[in-house]
Formats: C-alpha cells, sequence, structure tokens
C-alpha cells in the first residue's frame, strides 16, 4: 500500500520575480511531489497556504499519512484552527516533515514547546552535512556526508529540545554548525527536521537530500494511528486481588 503524503507549501516566494520563481516556476511543493512520485511509493497530494483551510481540511488531513511542511514569510497568517487540527493528527499519529525556515512554523513551535531560534546568513555559504547515525534508516543509501554548493547558514544555538535522535549536523564554511536533521516522538507521531532548503537555491533537486526525504516519509510514516486522545478511564485492574 503507497505512503499517502501531503506536500504543504506557503507558495508566496515563487509567484514573484526573481531567483525561487526561476528555480522553481511552479512551487517547491511540486518540485518535492515530483521526486516523490518518481519512486512509485508514495500518494502524493500538495496543499499551500491561500487554498480554502490552507488546503488541509479534515478530509485532507484524513487521508494523509505524512505531512511535509516548506514555510518562510507568511507563518502568522497560518490559521491557529488549522494549527491545531494538525497538532492533534501529529499526536494521534500521522507523521510531519518540516523543512527548512519551517522550524519558525506555528506547528513545529507548538510541538517543540520552544521559541525555536537560530542564528542565519544568507551569503552563498557551502555547507556540509555529517551523518551522525549512519545506522538510522533516514540515511540509508547516503555517504558519510552531503556536500551543498550553497545553502543559507542556519547556526546553533538552535532552541529546540534535545532530539529523540540526530542524525544530521551541517558545518558551514563560516565556521558555524548546526543539528541539521532531528528526530522527535509526539505522542504517536514521529516528526522531522531537516535543514536544507532555501528558496534561492536548487536544494531540492540534489539527489541526495531528495533521498533523505524519501527516507524520512517511510520513516515517518504511522506504525499506528488512534482515533481519539481522551486519556481511557480503565476501571478495572489488571491483576485480580
Amino acid at each position: 500500500m503507497k505512503i499517502k503524503v501531503t506536500v504543504w507549501n506557503e507558495f508566496r516566494h515563487e509567484r514573484e520575480e526573481g531567483k525561487p520563481k526561476e528555480i522553481y516556476p511552479e512551487g517547491i511543493h511540486m518540485a518535492i511531489k515530483a521526486f516523490l512520485d518518481s519512486t512509485g511509493e508514495f500518494e502524493v497530494k500538495t496543499a499551500t497556504l491561500d487554498e480554502p483551510e490552507h488546503g488541509l481540511t479534515d478530509e485532507v488531513l484524513d487521508n494523509t499519512d505524512v505531512l511535509i511542511w516548506w514555510a518562510h514569510k507568511a507563518h502568522n497568517e497560518v490559521q491557529d484552527d488549522v494549527v491545531e487540527k494538525v497538532h492533534k493528527k501529529v499526536l494521534k499519529g500521522m507523521g510531519l516533515i518540516v523543512l527548512h525556515s519551517g522550524h519558525h512554523s506555528k506547528i513545529f513551535k507548538k510541538l517543540m514547546g520552544t521559541s525555536c531560534n537560530l542564528k542565519w546568513r544568507e551569503a552563498n555559504d557551502n555547507e556540509r552535512l555529517w551523518v551522525t547515525d549512519p545506522a538510522h534508516p533516514i540515511v540509508e543509501g547516503i555517504g558519510e556526508y552531503i556536500e551543498l554548493e550553497n545553502e543559507e547558514m542556519y547556526g546553533e544555538f538552535f532552541d529546540i529540545p534535545a532530539p529523540d535522535a540526530l542524525v544530521f549536523i551541517g558545518w558551514f564554511k563560516g565556521g558555524e554548525v548546526f543539528r541539521s536533521g532531528c528526530c522527535f516522538n509526539r505522542g504517536y507521531g514521529r516528526i522531522f527536521y531537516f535543514q536544507p532548503g532555501h528558496e534561492t537555491y536548487p536544494t531540492y533537486y540534489n539527489k541526495d537530500i531528495q533521498k533523505v526525504i524519501i527516507n524520512a516519509a517511510k520513516w515517518a510514516n504511522p506504525t499506528k494511528k488512534i482515533d481519539r486522545l481522551i486519556a481511557p478511564n480503565i476501571k478495572e485492574p489488571l491483576e485480580k486481588t
């Protein structure tokens, strides 16, 4: 059975004249959808900010195993009721992959419970993403590191809780380092934060980056989903006295 993936994107930068539109003329979400589709392992839909309910209706979320989230300059435009719906879906088992500047999205900050602030610099830095957990399924098929010619620098301190697993540390030519690939468990849901993907660079055409996101979607696919979050009232003890 194919994994049902919804790729969510603000789709604002790519509709304006400039580099993002040149690199991703159909939007970052469509570039991600294309390489996921190419595997034959996913059933992929897209959703964007300016659609009704941001494209994340109850029907869409009910039919999503893994939600991929790219956002940057319109975090505050995401409706709180939609964030609440996504949050509950993650706790019930839906996987969530947060990309690049999605670290400041309402949903990621709600799930982390911290500011998710970091240092940043857009200066055509090269980045080397070192694999720190070579046995983790997210880095299957990846060598010791991924080399990116250009990427926006994200640097520590990154104000997040300690990840349940750290699979990448990014190093930039300016000397900064960053926890670039972080795994979290929240409720029944799995979350992966992956730092590369600035809109003015062709990061999502890199085969290694694509491989990581493909692996992450498989890893985040729910092993179990629950219907509600109410704590059960167990009236009878397991052991009889």
